[in-house]
């Protein structure tokens, strides 16, 4: 998944879980460890990584499809993820979100912060990751936009 927050990757995400695969998010992580409030601490955020690389690793060795429900908002995130993968044959799909920002706000001031996938954040924030988002292209890998 890849996309500012509010851009409906978590949904989507929720449905490809329910069709089998499995699901890895630095959100439910988070909240999984008491962490209730974003942006998370860079060593916070730093540790969590590391445990969802490991999973991923041991999940797809294990034959499993995963979703990673992240914001992927950089390309050296989303290449460091493929290089993460090479080594086991696996080229990955990106599923962008091409959300507009009306949109987003609109969701994200929905949000009730009630659970790991409500994630209640500022506006200021919301349209700091919105703006600092870098579109993945082609030239990536696979790549399927969502509108």
């Amino acid at each position: 998944m890849c996309g500012p927050a509010g851009s409906g990757k978590t949904s989507y995400a929720l449905r490809l879980e329910k069709a089998g695969m499995v699901r890895l998010s630095f959100d439910v992580e988070a909240w999984r460890r008491g962490i209730t409030r974003m942006p998370l601490a860079p060593d916070v955020h730093r540790s969590i990584e590391l445990d969802l690389q490991k999973r991923l690793l041991e999940l797809v060795e294990a034959g499993r499809d995963v979703v990673l429900d992240f914001s992927f908002w950089s390309k050296k995130m989303r290449d460091t993820y493929r290089q993460l993968l090479a080594p086991l044959g696996v080229v990955p799909e990106t599923i962008s979100f091409a959300t507009d920002r009306e949109t987003i706000l609109r969701r994200l001031q929905q949000r009730q912060g009630g659970h790991p996938d409500d994630f209640a954040l500022p506006v200021e924030l919301a349209m700091q990751y919105f703006d600092g988002f870098e579109v993945p292209t082609a030239d990536e890998g696979p790549l399927t936009v969502v509108r």
